[in-house]
């Protein structure tokens, strides 16, 4: 059995949604797509690489998918 790591974009009010565009996920009239780019800092940067730099899959929800199959 492998390990499932998670990786996600939370708010403290427990908002969750990728750092994309403010048009990603307007669904139920969410209108805050973007949010987390104003408040990204250095380590947070300095993390993702470090985190992506090792051999992953990839779990992904089907809008997820819809995103990355394009690439």
């Amino acid at each position: 059995m492998r390990k499932l790591i998670v990786r996600e974009f939370i708010s403290l009010d427990g908002v969750i949604q990728a750092p994309g565009g403010a048009d990603e996920d307007p669904s139920s009239g969410f209108r805050f797509g973007g949010w987390v780019v104003p408040y990204s800092d250095e380590a947070a940067s300095q993390d993702l690489p470090e985190q992506l730099e090792r051999p992953y899959e990839l779990l992904l929800g089907r809008r997820t998918y819809d995103i990355f199959a394009r690439y």
